[in-house]
């Protein structure tokens, strides 16, 4: 079952869904917080995984991050790592104060750039008993190995558009991916899958808009999801990544960073979107977060 739920983060008021179990527990139940990627809302993939996580007994929530989506924050569109990792701390905070939620039991899943602020968020926060990913990454990583230039100047002209909007002007938004007919040959594989994720009926929402408040970068260029990912050992962390995907090293170095209780778990073929919601490799992915949090989050 879905009901719409509200939490505050920071004095702002997230939108969620919470997905329980169709047949009731005897008492309170395990949960998982489930981040959506950055370009995401909780109607898309992290629905996706909530959905078939309750349906194996857990209660699942999924909200849509501050200044994003249905959620308060303005300007509309701002990416702050910082506030996405505050997010799933106050949403580990919201079902540690519901009767049906076991508050000791309670894992988080993230999901593509959630895959980077859930684990950056456990580090601190020992309420999180179990931290799992599906195809994480680091999205300033990502943006500065893949055009560093292009992020440096994104974050020199950071300063200029926060004087911009304290005179009054609008934000100034960017455009994260092409349109579909701006794709060719030479575009990048995961810029071409997202597009066929993002912009077309497969998983297209009109409230994921794919805009940007451009000064975003400044924070992100201040942010490392696993500079001390270490931390949350001796807590379990299972990363799972295609072994296709672009972004597969990130969950490689993290876990191996990470330690002896860190596990990545491989979905031969996979790409990073293929993981959003293809059912050949989401099924995989599900068995294997089902055992995990199974195990880690008994009574």
């Amino acid at each position: 079952m879905k009901t719409n739920v509200t939490f505050p983060s920071n004095g702002l008021t997230l939108a969620g869904h919470l997905y329980t179990p169709g047949t009731p527990s005897a008492g309170p139940a395990p949960a998982v917080v489930v981040g959506h990627p950055a370009m995401g809302v909780k109607e898309q993939t992290a629905a996706v995984y909530a959905e078939r996580l309750a349906a194996r007994g857990f209660v699942a929530l999924t909200f849509d991050a501050a200044y994003q989506g249905e959620s308060e924050g303005e300007p509309h569109g701002l990416e702050n790592p910082f506030q996405r990792a505050d997010d799933f701390r106050n949403a580990v905070s919201y079902l540690a104060t519901r009767d049906d939620v076991a508050a000791e039991r309670i894992g988080v899943l993230g999901i593509c750039s959630a895959g980077g602020y859930a684990p950056f968020a456990a580090q601190t926060d020992h309420r999180m008993k179990a931290v799992a990913t599906i195809s994480a990454m680091d999205l300033a990583g990502f943006f500065k190995s893949g055009d560093p230039s292009g992020f440096a100047t994104m974050v020199e002209a950071a300063g200029r558009q926060r004087s911009e909007e304290a005179a009054g002007e609008t934000p100034a938004l960017v455009s994260v991916l092409p349109e579909l007919d701006q794709i060719d040959a030479s575009t990048p594989e995961l810029v071409r899958e997202s597009v066929d994720y993002y912009k077309t009926p497969r998983g297209g929402h009109p409230r994921a808009t794919g805009l940007w408040v451009a000064r975003s970068a400044d924070q992100l260029d201040q942010f490392d999801a696993y500079a001390q990912v270490d931390k949350i050992a001796p807590r379990p962390f299972l990363m799972i990544a295609g072994t296709e995907a672009a972004t597969r090293p990130f969950s490689a170095q993290a876990v191996a960073k990470a330690g002896r209780t860190a596990e990545l778990f491989d979905i031969e073929g996979a790409t990073h979107v293929d993981l959003y919601d293809k059912d050949e490799y989401v099924t995989q992915a599900v068995a294997k977060l089902s055992e995990f949090f199974g195990a880690h989050l008994a009574a």
